[in-house]
């Protein structure tokens, strides 16, 4: 059973969610905290509304005199403050609020954006790289970048190269640092699910052995039907679900399997929440 708090934040994608409606997830999440408890400030307050998630106000963004400094990336995020009181909350707390954060923007599409709901005009400039139509949405490392600093202030660099090799981050909130570790791969796909934590940030290779891509671990929260483990990322199709349906492109809850380029191509993985409780 998909929980309220799921719905909601399934419903919070917006518009761009509305753009995938037609693709039902077998995939779920339980946390094991309440709404009012873990995202209220999510929901309905200061971090609800996404324009104000970039870093100049929200009438500034489609500004023809910043065509040429935002291209198509649009503007910076802003650097979140840390939620109140989080000095007080569990490590595990933590963890979900990041997922809980990141699950907002489900069914939101993948691009080359710093905020996730940037939509550039049609006749800005766009990203050589970027293959799916103009909308809003996130790569895979401004979306893990968005989702940490949303959840917590924590804001890692949206680069995936230089995301991956991150000894600290900025955050929580402004003019702090926090301390991020490495985390060797486990020996076997098992192990995986035995030594990632929910919210750890696992980096993928590509064929030619370059750092490419990021997945928010899920962890135990994740449900699946046929108990595969599940990640968090914002990357294009091609991917099936245990239906045998073709998952969209964008950010969507995925199986870690063992033939995937999650498992065979896994680079490292970095531990930005420290604890184990």
């Amino acid at each position: 059973m998909i929980s309220r708090l799921l719905i909601c934040l399934l419903l919070l994608g917006g518009a761009a969610f509305a753009q995938n409606n037609a693709y039902k997830s077998p995939y779920t999440v339980n946390f094991s905290f309440k709404e009012q408890d873990l995202i209220p400030d999510l929901l309905k307050g200061p971090r609800s509304n996404p324009k104000d998630y970039a870093s100049v106000p929200f009438g500034d963004w489609y500004n023809p005199s910043n065509e040429k400094r935002w291209s198509y990336y649009g503007p910076a995020a802003k650097h979140f403050s840390a939620p109140t009181g989080l000095a007080s909350k569990s490590p595990q707390w933590s963890r979900e609020r990041v997922i809980a954060a990141g699950m907002r923007f489900i069914g939101y599409t993948y691009q080359h954006h710093h905020v996730p709901d940037w939509d550039p005009p049609a006749e800005w400039p766009r990203s050589s790289e970027q293959k799916t139509p103009v909308g809003k949405g996130l790569d895979c490392s401004n979306f893990t970048a968005f989702s940490y600093n949303l959840a917590l202030g924590i804001k890692p660099g949206g680069e995936v190269k230089g995301q991956s090799e991150m000894t600290e981050a900025n955050g929580p909130g402004p003019n702090r640092t926090i301390p991020v570790k490495r985390i060797e791969l486990p020996k076997s796909y098992e192990d995986f699910a035995r030594t990632l934590q929910t919210g750890d940030l696992l980096y993928i290779k590509n064929t030619k052995g370059t750092l490419s891509h990021v997945v928010l671990w899920v962890g135990k929260i994740g449900k699946s039907p046929d108990g595969t483990p599940l990640i968090l990322d914002s990357t294009g199709s091609g991917a099936h679900d245990s239906n045998g349906t073709e998952i969209p492109n964008g950010i969507q809850l995925r199986p870690f399997k063992r033939n995937t380029w999650y498992f065979t191509q896994a680079s490292h993985v970095l531990r930005i929440i420290p604890g184990d409780s």
